[in-house]
């Protein structure tokens, strides 16, 4: 061979699209407002999550989210979700929804999805939110929905 270092080179970049996806982007999907919004409502067993912290959450949300906080113990949190079900995740520009769609997947949840953008691209697009008042019950932990 006339040009073995070149040859080595051409071969190891033709082998690497060979290689599989970049585990990251395989454990979710990163989805536009639009199709996240679509996908919920086609999907029959579906639960959307906000992963703001409550002091976020309480100020406004998306209708009918569920705020477990990217900061609480997902395993507790998640305890009671079958891994079958589709969560849609988001947060306020999609950086902690997609940390925690990494963190899920790890626990063997498969149908993750994470609005692009978070609430402020959301927003932007347009789509409804909810600002309904939002309390804590002291003792029980439990969210207090008043008018």
């Amino acid at each position: 061979m006339r040009y073995p270092l070149i040859t080595v080179a051409v071969i190891l970049i033709m082998c690497r699209p060979l290689s599989a996806q970049v585990a990251d982007s395989a454990k979710f999907q990163l989805t536009e407002p639009y199709y996240f919004h679509l996908g919920y409502l086609k999907t029959d067993t579906a639960m959307l999550i906000d992963v703001r912290e409550f002091f976020e959450y309480k100020r406004s949300r998306i209708k009918d989210a569920v705020n477990i906080p990217a900061s609480s113990s997902l395993k507790k949190a998640t305890d009671t979700i079958a891994h079958n079900c589709a969560l849609f995740l988001y947060c306020t520009t999609d950086s902690r929804s997609n940390w925690v769609a990494k963190r899920l997947y790890d626990l063997g949840f498969r149908k993750l999805y994470s609005l692009k953008g978070g609430i402020v691209a959301w927003k932007k697009d347009g789509f409804p939110m909810e600002k309904k008042r939002i309390r804590r019950m002291k003792k029980e932990g439990l969210r207090d929905h008043t008018n």
